[in-house]
């Protein structure tokens, strides 16, 4: 499906988004920003969780592309809001079992960003919200649950997954599954379409 000359570059460790993007037929290089986002993020003043990814997806595209003249490079960022606390990924074991603790029995909302740049120019972003309602947890479950994860606890935020075991912490899920996965994909798509880089 993909017609550009070179393949699409993404600016994120994210095995998941790479996993996405491959299975739409998409060639991707992985090359990833590694940037202090809380820096970044206190640095830019961003006033909503929607600012803070799209402030962070931006960072990572912009300092990628710096380096690859002429290729499009896609960052992509996620937060998550219960009421006005916010929340990051969580650093270890313990901050995991407290975000889930927090988020348990709750809906939140989490917020996916991308952001498309070439040669230091914004093409396209994009932030999608959706609304996540969680089962009210015991903490035997949450154990079990991390004791099942391990480290995948760490690599989201809010410490779940849903496409894996990571479902049978919800009741309720509203909002595009590939943009809770953390990549808005069908408005990237779309956009690609008109840019010319896949097929139309």
């Amino acid at each position: 499906m993909w017609i550009a000359p070179k393949p699409l570059i993404l600016a994120s460790k994210s095995e998941v988004r790479r996993r996405i993007l491959a299975a739409a037929g998409l060639p991707v290089e992985v090359r990833p920003a590694g940037l202090d986002e809380r820096g970044i993020e206190t640095r830019a003043n961003a006033q909503t969780p929607a600012d803070v990814a799209r402030v962070l997806s931006g960072a990572k595209a912009h300092t990628i592309a710096a380096h690859m003249p002429a290729r499009l490079v896609l960052g992509a960022d996620q937060t998550l809001a219960l009421g006005e606390q916010r929340f990051s990924k969580p650093v270890d074991r313990a901050a995991a079992r407290e975000q889930l603790r927090a988020l348990s029995g709750k809906t939140h909302r989490l917020y996916s960003a991308i952001t498309l740049v070439r040669d230091g120019r914004v093409l396209f972003e994009h932030v999608d919200t959706e609304e996540l309602s969680m089962r009210s947890l015991s903490d035997a479950f949450i154990d079990r649950y991390l004791d099942v994860v391990g480290e995948g606890a760490l690599a989201s935020v809010g410490g779940y997954q849903i496409e894996s075991v990571g479902i049978h912490l919800f009741e309720k899920i509203s909002g595009d599954y590939y943009a809770i996965l953390g990549l808005p994909l069908l408005p990237l798509l779309d956009f690609l379409r008109k840019e010319g880089a896949v097929v139309g």
